[in-house]
């Protein structure tokens, strides 16, 4: 058991004494090798010193106020006469969902009456006509053919006032 433990370090030993050998080569290879690279630093380039802004909101307008500011201290309200969304009706079931994930499906006719069908992300199945709601952007529908429903949508115009933008839902293929 004791030579067990000895052979070890007799192994460690001998592993140990292999390093020390002539190693003048390498010595003269770092000094060769430092003599010929000498490296350069070129000098800093100057910079102009930082001039400091106050800024004094007297006369100028404040960057964190919209641009509709007159100058009264308030903001001016826009009385815009473009289209606005309804605020007291209520909403309809396909206001839930964006119109880009509603599928015309079908249609319905009976005698005069015309209705689309509309089939929304859930599954469910909605029947629709002229003048019913659909859509995230108070869209409103204002035709039912045999391939499309023809959708028009309030979506704000960034200015405090609302535009109309023109929305299809086209027959969807058959799967």
């Amino acid at each position: 058991m004791a030579r067990l433990s000895v052979l070890p370090m007799l192994g460690l030993a001998s592993v140990l004494s292999a390093c020390g050998g002539d190693m003048s080569d390498l010595e003269q290879f770092i000094d060769s090798t430092k003599n010929k690279h000498h490296g350069s630093v070129e000098q800093l380039p100057e910079f102009p010193p930082y001039e400091t802004f106050e800024y004094t909101y007297a006369n100028i307008r404040d960057p964190f106020r919209p641009q509709t500011d007159i100058g009264t201290g308030a903001i001016a309200q826009t009385t815009s006469s473009g289209p606005r969304p309804e605020a007291q009706r209520l909403k309809e079931p396909l206001e839930s969902y964006p119109v880009d994930s509603l599928k015309m499906v079908g249609l319905l006719q009976q005698k005069s009456q015309i209705w689309g069908l509309v089939k929304d992300p859930d599954g469910m199945i909605h029947r629709v006509q002229p003048g019913n709601f659909a859509g995230q952007n108070h869209g409103k529908i204002v035709a039912v053919s045999e391939t499309r429903i023809d959708i028009v949508e309030l979506v704000p115009d960034g200015l405090s006032g609302w535009v109309n933008r023109d929305a299809v839902l086209a027959m969807a293929e058959e799967n």
